[in-house]
C-alpha cells in the first residue's frame, strides 16, 4: 500500500482522490490546503487523514511514496520543487505550469532530484478515445493523410470554475492542453503548427476560441477545434469528436460515443461508452471516468511496472505545442517544431 498526500483541496480534488480509491493500492496519509476549511472538509469525506497548515510541515513530517498536486496553475512549480527537494515523487494536475520555461524548470528539477514526476493528464485515458486509437491501428486502413479532433460546445465551465473567467490565456492552456496531447497520443508529434484564436464571451479575459492545425511526423495534417463558444446541433459535452481519414478507409468518433469505421466494404458502428462511477458528476462522468483509468497507469509506474505514459518529460512536449500555438495566434506565422 502506498502512501500519498493531496496538496490542494478544491473543486477538483474530491474527483481525484475517489478515482485513487477506485483504483486501490493506495493510502491517503495527509491532505493541506491553504485555506484549512476545506482541507478538512475533504479529510472528512477520505476516511479523515491528516490535515497540515503548510505544504512544508506536511512534506517534512509525512513518511510519504508520492504527493498528488491538485492546485492552481500558478503554485504547481512551487510544490513540485518542495516535493523533489525532500525526495518524494510527484504527480501534478495539468496544465503543468503557467509558461514553457517554467515547466521545463520543473521538469529538470525533479530530474536532478532523482525522484519520478508525472502530469495528470487524463484526456487520452478516456475509453472512447482508447477505443479510437486502437481502431485506427487497423493496418488495412492505410496511411492517416488528414484527421480532426473537435471539442466545441456552449457548456458554461465558468459556473463551476469562475477563477477561469480571468485567465489571460484561457482554453488553449485548459482545454487545449488535453486536445494537443490527444492529438499527439493518436498521430505523433508536430513539426508545424498554425493557430488562431478568438473571445467570443465579452465577460472572460483570455480566448474562449482555438483552431490548430499541424502537420505531424508521419505526414498526417490535423486541426484541433476548440471553443466554449458554439451554439451546435450535436453538443454533448464532454464529448470529444475525431475524425481519422486514411488510405484505403476512415475512422470516426462521434455523439453519444459511437465508433465508426468505413471502407471499401461499408461502415460498421459500435457504442464505446465510458464507465460509469457513482462518485462522478454526471455533467463530467466522461472525464471522471478517465481519471481512474489515467491514476491506474501512474500507479502501476509508482509500482515500478512500467514508465507511466505521462510522465513530465513526455507532458513537457504538449507544453511546447501550447505555447507554441500561443506563438503562432500572435504573430500570425506558422511555428517550427
Amino acid at each position: 500500500m502506498l502512501r500519498y498526500a493531496a496538496i490542494g483541496c478544491g473543486f477538483w480534488s474530491r474527483y481525484q482522490l475517489a478515482g485513487w480509491n477506485e483504483v486501490g493500492g493506495v493510502e491517503l496519509a495527509a491532505v493541506y490546503n491553504r485555506t484549512r476549511a476545506k482541507a478538512e472538509a475533504l479529510a472528512d469525506a477520505f476516511g479523515h487523514p491528516k490535515v497540515y497548515d503548510s505544504a512544508e510541515e506536511l512534506l517534512d513530517k509525512e513518511r510519504l511514496d508520492f504527493v498528488d498536486i491538485i492546485t492552481d496553475v500558478d503554485t504547481h512549480a512551487r510544490f513540485v520543487r518542495l516535493a523533489a527537494e525532500r525526495k518524494v515523487r510527484v504527480i501534478c494536475q495539468k496544465p503543468m505550469a503557467p509558461d514553457l520555461a517554467t515547466a521545463e524548470g520543473m521538469v529538470e528539477a525533479c530530474a536532478r532530484a532523482g525522484v519520478g514526476f508525472w502530469v495528470h493528464e487524463n484526456w487520452r485515458w478516456q475509453f472512447p478515445v482508447r477505443a479510437f486509437k486502437a481502431a485506427l491501428a487497423d493496418p488495412a486502413l492505410g496511411r492517416c493523410f488528414r484527421a480532426r479532433i473537435q471539442f466545441s460546445s456552449s457548456f458554461p465551465v465558468f459556473d463551476n470554475q469562475p477563477f477561469l473567467r480571468d485567465l489571460e490565456q484561457f482554453i488553449l492552456t485548459d482545454i487545449g492542453s488535453h486536445i494537443l496531447d490527444c492529438a499527439r497520443f493518436l498521430f505523433g508529434e508536430a513539426r508545424v503548427l498554425f493557430c488562431r484564436t478568438a473571445r467570443v464571451n465579452p465577460r472572460i479575459r483570455g480566448e474562449d476560441v482555438a483552431t490548430v492545425i499541424m502537420e505531424m511526423g508521419g505526414g498526417t495534417a490535423v486541426t484541433c477545434e476548440m471553443s466554449y463558444a458554439s451554439r451546435l446541433e450535436r453538443e454533448r459535452f464532454p464529448e470529444t469528436y475525431i475524425v481519422a481519414e486514411c488510405e484505403h478507409g476512415s475512422v470516426e468518433l462521434g455523439p453519444a460515443y459511437r465508433l465508426a469505421v468505413t471502407d471499401a466494404a461499408g461502415t460498421r458502428s459500435r457504442g464505446v461508452p465510458p464507465p460509469r462511477y457513482p462518485w462522478a458528476d454526471p455533467a463530467y462522468d466522461l472525464v471522471h471516468a478517465s481519471i481512474a483509468a489515467c491514476n491506474r497507469d501512474l500507479l502501476g509506474a509508482l509500482e515500478g511496472k512500467g514508465p507511466g505514459e505521462t510522465t513530465g518529460e513526455d507532458n513537457l512536449r504538449t507544453v511546447r505545442l501550447v505555447f507554441a500555438a500561443y506563438e503562432s495566434a500572435a504573430t500570425g506565422r506558422s511555428v517550427a517544431l
